[in-house]
């Protein structure tokens, strides 16, 4: 992945109703990067979006972080 983390430009939400909460959808169509929330069916739409927009730049911004060692999973057996 390159470098640069991508600055979201666009964002395409679906708001689906279920029992007493909402699920929302957030996708970032450039990366192709989904996430999903539940959500308080009293909550405003716009709060709604503000969540799943914080998450999806987090879950964006994980990705293009710095690969990571794996442990060693060896050292840990007796």
């Amino acid at each position: 992945m390159p470098n640069q983390k991508p600055i979201l430009e666009e964002v395409l939400f679906e708001f689906r109703p279920l029992g007493h909460y909402v699920k929302v959808s957030a996708i970032d169509p450039k990366t192709g990067t989904e996430i999903s929330i539940a959500g308080d069916r009293k909550a405003s739409n716009e709060e709604l979006k503000r969540i799943a927009i914080r998450k999806l730049q987090y879950v964006i911004d994980k990705q293009y972080d710095e690969p990571r060692e794996a442990p060693d999973r060896d050292k840990n057996l007796y």
